[in-house]
């Protein structure tokens, strides 16, 4: 099924809409959606490497526009739709400690959990809950996401062919893993 899955993600990357789709999925990730855009990114990027760079530029702005609009769910709706969101990643004493020490290290912080598997959107959420500058936030956010799905496509346009070749033989062990570190990186955040 993984295979079926992983074929039709590589068929559809050339789709006249793929890049809409993975603009959606990034600007989601970054506000309020769990799954990461490089589970579109990375086939898209496989199966169209001379698009590499375009559909990396895609995904960064979509982020940063995302992370805007998490920014104002902090900022504007953060009783309504941020807490909520909080809550379900079940992060609610960490916050505190969190809000607390956020305007002195703000900026690399987004930093850090923009270019890392950390779930950024907490922190997009958590930059307009405790009003860091909005300046700062999109700097910060711009660069970071900017040099992940760069960095990203980079990778894959260079060794696109044997890369491929290694997901194409261990996709099973891939996405257990992919998820194993998405999960740990949640489990990470909750602890820490």
């Amino acid at each position: 099924m993984l295979k079926r899955l992983y074929g039709w993600t590589l068929e559809k990357a050339e789709h006249p809409k793929a890049l809409w789709i993975l603009a959606l999925l990034s600007f989601t990730e970054s506000s309020f959606f769990p799954i990461p855009p490089d589970v579109l990114l990375i086939p898209m990027v496989l199966a169209a490497p001379t698009r590499a760079w375009r559909i990396a530029f895609v995904c960064s702005v979509a982020s940063v526009f995302g992370g805007m609009f998490g920014y104002y769910i902090g900022y504007a709706l953060f009783d309504a739709v941020g807490q909520p969101i909080i809550d379900f990643y079940h992060m609610q004493e960490k916050f505190l400690w969190f809000q607390a020490k956020y305007n002195e290290w703000g900026a690399w912080i987004v930093g850090l959990a923009g270019f890392s598997p950390i779930p950024y959107k907490v922190f997009t959420i958590a930059s307009g809950m405790t009003e860091m500058s909005l300046s700062t936030f999109i700097i910060a956010s711009a660069v970071s996401r900017t040099a992940r799905f760069f960095l990203v496509a980079a990778l894959l346009w260079k060794y696109g062919t044997p890369i491929r070749d290694f997901i194409e033989k261990r996709l099973g062990l891939l996405t257990l893993l992919f998820f194993a570190m998405l999960f740990g990186s949640f489990l990470a955040l909750k602890y820490i």
